[in-house]
């Protein structure tokens, strides 16, 4: 399966040209981002495929062909969901440019299982897994995988990245979870990413009969989890993406109006920039 945007080449070179004094973040729809700083260039759960329709159906553009991505040094997923692990999504990626993919066992059981190392030029050692409690560095930006709760998935987790005093969350696809309080004090996140949803009736994966589903934050939800990680500027995520449970995040501010965190909220379409 090959990828096809109607974007063309536009966003990889708008990243690629950058020189952001921070960290520059590119929201790419569903869940995905790219985070610049200095020289170092991070995707978080980038996904170009188009669902499972009638399922899953896309109901936003495909903002690149991976193939156009010149520069990065990683690609991180939070879990191992497809629209999070995609091999023609990011196996691409890790061969156009030689970055590393990281993700906790199960997600590499994906990358693994779908033959990244097969059918794209990708070495085995840029597969790395990572774990709950892990730190490393990826060029100027420094890494912390933290804990996620998220049901649906067997073993997700969420990354703070940091940069010259800067801090961004990715939490993957979690609901409030006990650790966030900690991982709020811990931290003091500038951006903060979690998705939100409404719930709407999707097939059923085995039967295709229609089913009442929860696949991420509603907005009680997402401002207690924004609460406990004491975001500074709350971005959500993935309300654009499935048929049936897009949603609206302006819709938050009357949720988050009350609460000390997240101080502000900050909404962004596919394509968008966001500079911290």
């Amino acid at each position: 399966m090959s990828v096809h945007s109607d974007w063309g080449d536009w966003l990889p070179r708008a990243v690629a040209e950058a020189d952001p004094e921070g960290v520059a973040v590119w929201y790419l729809g569903c869940n995905g981002f790219v985070l610049k700083a200095d020289d170092t260039t991070v995707f978080v759960d980038p996904y170009l495929g188009t669902g499972d329709p009638p399922r899953t159906v896309r109901m936003i553009p495909i903002p690149f062909d991976p193939t156009d991505v010149a520069e990065a040094d990683a690609v991180f997923a939070t879990h191992e969901h497809t629209d999070h692990v995609h091999g023609p999504s990011q196996a691409p990626i890790l061969e156009r440019t030689g970055a590393t993919f990281y993700g906790p066992d199960d997600s590499l059981a994906v990358a693994r299982e779908e033959g990244w190392t097969d059918e794209w030029d990708v070495a085995d050692d840029q597969l790395r897994e990572v774990e709950e409690g892990e730190s490393f560095e990826v060029g100027a930006v420094s890494v912390h995988v933290e804990p996620a709760n998220d049901p649906d998935a067997s073993h997700p987790v969420s990354y703070v990245f940091e940069y010259d005093g800067r801090t961004i969350f990715h939490g993957g696809d979690t609901k409030p979870c006990e650790a966030f309080e900690r991982v709020g004090e811990a931290y003091d996140v500038d951006l903060g990413i979690l998705a939100f949803g409404s719930v709407g009736q999707i097939p059923d994966k085995e039967t295709r009969e229609p089913k009442r589903t929860r696949w991420y934050n509603d907005e009680n939800q997402a401002i207690e989890a924004a609460s406990d990680l004491q975001f500074d500027r709350f971005l959500p995520s993935h309300w654009d993406m499935w048929k049936g449970l897009t949603a609206d995040p302006t819709g938050l501010h009357d949720h988050a109006r009350s609460f000390e965190f997240p101080e502000r909220l900050e909404i962004a379409e596919i394509g968008d920039r966001i500079d911290v």
